[in-house]
């Protein structure tokens, strides 16, 4: 019995019909089935399991939530303007 090969982020997030900067994300935040390789200041590299990411999947009651995005606001964007009335 050999063991379930991993696969890339690109293949993963095709599997799960989601983009890969979205499937990263919940990396980040533990998804079951991703395992980063890599350490330190060395840029990390994530494979999957595709086997482990449906079983996860499955057993997600609740959808899972966005992270909330933060808004740069460059200067002079927001101008102070007069109305006459």
């Amino acid at each position: 019995m050999t063991p379930e090969p991993f696969v890339s982020a690109e293949e993963a997030a095709r599997f799960l019909s989601v983009k890969r900067r979205y499937l990263l994300a919940l990396a980040r935040r533990g998804l079951a089935g991703a395992y980063a390789l890599g350490t330190g200041t060395m840029r990390k590299v994530w494979v999957f399991r595709l086997s482990e990411l449906a079983t996860a999947v499955e057993e997600q009651s609740h959808p899972i939530p966005k992270t909330q995005k933060w808004v740069t606001i460059r200067s002079g964007s927001l101008r102070a303007e007069k109305r006459s009335i």
